[in-house]
């Protein structure tokens, strides 16, 4: 991997560059190239790089002399390849109207899930997507999750701990208070039955949630079945949807 390391810097290939040429995020890319061997490489990936080289195998790298012709040549082929992995719809092109940097994240993201999905054979990594779809569903209207994800970024050394891209306080104290538990949950410094009672405390706090936000949803249905009776309607609908959510509002205040 040295030899193949030197190569591409001598050649003058970008990370960003050969992971659209493998059709792969920068992020699994730098993960390829940590790894001792090509051999443990995706066997299609690895010939394709192979291949941008103009070699049969690793040991063939090391005598790969660089000079004007090679790199031009290494130009035509990765050129090449980039435009048949946009051709096949390997990079992602329906994102006009954000910056490049923001396509850049979005194509980056897409294809990390698409690999991490395409290595799952236990369904752990379609488990913790989905979830991270609800996380994500969830954020416009949970503070705390941003919070969540900047603690984590500051603890993998991705982010300067000292850097708080949300609200200052609240980010500072929610993560001293996560920091806390973290630790209380790897040096196991809590009882299983405090912790058994508190996870109790955590399903009746959901629990309650659920039993409100139907009790609300009930209490909405409600209110609109009397506001269309009370106008005559049958229906709310485009013509009609101002006037029956203000009879709404009129009707819940009643109950104030």
């Amino acid at each position: 991997m040295k030899d193949l390391n030197r190569v591409l810097t001598e050649v003058g290939i970008s990370k960003v560059r050969l992971s659209k040429y493998l059709g792969v995020s920068r992020q699994m890319l730098y993960n390829y190239l940590a790894l001792n061997s090509l051999d443990e490489w995706p066997k299609e990936k690895k010939v394709k790089v192979l291949d941008l080289l103009g070699v049969n195998g690793e040991n063939d790298i090391k005598n790969i002399t660089v000079d004007g012709s090679y790199i031009t040549l290494v130009e035509e082929r990765i050129n090449e390849g980039v435009k048949m992995s946009a051709g096949r719809g390997e990079v992602y092109s329906d994102l006009k109207g954000f910056s490049r940097k923001e396509q850049e994240l979005l194509s980056d993201i897409i294809k990390l899930l698409k690999e991490k999905l395409a290595e799952d054979n236990t369904k752990n990594t379609y488990n913790s997507y989905t979830y991270l779809y609800h996380f994500i569903q969830s954020m416009g209207t949970t503070d705390e999750l941003k919070y969540i994800l900047g603690y984590m970024s500051k603890s993998l050394g991705f982010t300067d701990p000292m850097e708080f891209a949300f609200n200052k306080d609240k980010q500072l104290i929610f993560e001293s208070i996560l920091f806390s538990a973290m630790t209380l949950y790897n040096n196991g410094g809590a009882s299983r039955n405090k912790i058994s009672e508190t996870h109790k405390k955590f399903v009746e706090d959901i629990n309650n949630k659920k039993e409100e936000k139907l009790s609300r949803t009930q209490e909405l249905n409600t209110a609109k079945i009397q506001a269309l009776k009370e106008l005559g309607y049958t229906e709310i609908n485009e013509a009609n949807a101002k006037e029956v959510l203000e009879k709404i509002a009129e009707i819940q205040s009643r109950k104030v």
